[in-house]
């Protein structure tokens, strides 16, 4: 009994011979392979949300005395000095180091160390 007559090309494919001919695809780079001088600006974690307590007291003083800012003056006083307190204890946090233990960097802090040390792009 004889074999079956197969194309070319399906004996070559068995074979394995067609792999010899096939080489590794050359990859050429749309842009340089060096790091930028920022990076995106993503949206960081939703901080926690300071004063609501004496926010809620200033409104509802407001609802109660037909929205009159001289009958509620301490309520706005105190929620103005919430928020002052709040801005400032933001600031201090941000006036920390830069590199913190846990690892992970937000997308201002990537920017601002790539600015303070920028890609070399000539040689001296």
């Amino acid at each position: 009994m004889a074999a079956p007559a197969y194309p070319a090309w399906v004996t070559r494919w068995v074979s394995g011979q067609w792999r010899q001919k096939k080489r590794p695809p050359v990859i050429r780079p749309t842009r340089p392979l060096v790091l930028a001088n920022r990076v995106a600006n993503r949206k960081e974690q939703a901080g926690e949300a300071t004063c609501i307590t004496e926010m809620s007291v200033m409104m509802a003083c407001w609802k109660q005395n037909d929205f009159s800012n001289s009958a509620c003056a301490e309520e706005i006083r105190t929620f103005y000095d919430c928020v002052a307190k709040a801005e400032k204890e933001r600031r201090e946090k941000t006036k920390e180091d830069i590199l913190e233990p846990r690892g992970n960097l937000t997308s201002s802090k990537v920017n601002r160390l790539l600015r303070r040390f920028p890609n070399i792009t000539r040689y001296v």
